[in-house]
């Protein structure tokens, strides 16, 4: 009875041994007790890079874009004219320039960090320093009605289209790149026909890079400049319009063509001189909102949804779009 008694009282000490806390088994040991939470985690969002979809300003009334040197990607308001810069890492931006109260429609960037904007209403063009914000130069296009609508660079010049006025303007670049005093006129004639509405909009090299694409809003039509002379031809894309062609971007021999209102991107390929071209791509995305331009980044394309058909007011929200590029 003794022995039973001292044998259940051993086991009992055995059981409580093996009881022990983790917590007590820690501090016997000098380990601090982990302390234990009742409450639940939740995991971290954070945006994700390269972001598909990032927001302007609110009322900013977006038109061109311009991507480069390397991630930075420029806005221009057609209400105020300033610029925004954005990190398409982020999608956040900072405004570099207040601009001049007068529209800033097209935009191109160089590889000196130059921004060529194109002027609207304004009839007239800027160049910014993209680093510093500052205006390189101002050029007074025109003096009376203008619209100022799109920029393309070539080697030796920047080229500005004017939706109201059959003419290019010509900004001959010096030794180095150097901007020039004035501007040269460069009268269109040929085949393109100005009509009322928006006429001449967006502008591209051709894939040989001997002429320029223009596109006709009003008219649909697509011609192929000759820069030296203004002399256009009428492209032979068939019975294809391009009607409410905006912003151009040429890469290889694909032309693509931002049907604005129509909330369409079109890509056409192209002969080598452009003389005739085809329809490859009709892309619509349910994220369109009247886009006007575009500009390439790795592989997306970029553009700004101007919403046209949305009544402007100071809390109107905008924002920007990407389409994978092929």
């Amino acid at each position: 009875m003794k022995v039973a008694v001292l044998l259940a009282g051993f086991f009992a000490v055995l059981v409580g041994a093996s009881t022990t806390t983790a917590a007590e088994a820690g501090s016997r040991a000098g380990v601090a007790p982990a302390s234990v939470s009742t409450s639940v985690s939740k995991p971290s969002v954070s945006k994700p890079a390269y972001p598909a979809v990032f927001s302007l300003p609110d009322g900013f009334q977006p038109e061109g874009i311009a991507i480069g040197p390397g991630s930075a990607a420029y806005f221009g308001s057609r209400l105020t004219g300033a610029i925004y810069r954005v990190d398409l890492r982020t999608g956040q931006g900072r405004i570099i320039d207040p601009g001049p109260g007068t529209p800033s429609l097209g935009l191109k960037v160089d590889e000196r960090g130059r921004l060529f904007v194109a002027g609207g209403t304004g009839s007239n063009a800027r160049v910014i320093d993209t680093r510093s914000g500052k205006v390189l130069a101002s050029y007074q296009l025109a003096t009376g009605t203008a619209f100022v609508n799109d920029v393309v660079l070539t080697r030796d010049a920047a080229y500005f289209t004017d939706s109201a006025n059959p003419v290019l303007y010509k900004l001959p670049f010096g030794r180095g790149g150097a901007l020039p005093d004035e501007a040269v006129k460069v009268p269109l004639s040929g085949d393109i026909v100005y009509t009322t509405g928006n006429n001449a909009n967006g502008i591209a090299p051709t894939p040989d890079r001997k002429a320029l694409l223009v596109v006709q809003s009003n008219t649909g039509k697509l011609f192929r400049v000759n820069p030296s002379t203004g002399v256009a031809t009428l492209v032979d894309i068939g019975t294809e319009s391009l009607v409410n062609g905006d912003g151009l971007l040429l890469e290889g021999r694909t032309l693509h063509v931002v049907q604005n209102r129509l909330n369409t991107l079109t890509s056409l390929s192209l002969n080598r001189d452009a003389t005739s071209g085809k329809v490859v791509r009709k892309l619509v995305d349910g994220r369109f909102d009247v886009p006007t331009t575009i500009a390439p980044f790795r592989d997306r394309l970029y553009l700004p949804n101007a919403r046209f058909t949305t009544t402007p007011t100071p809390t109107t929200t905008y924002n920007v779009v990407a389409v994978k590029r092929h």
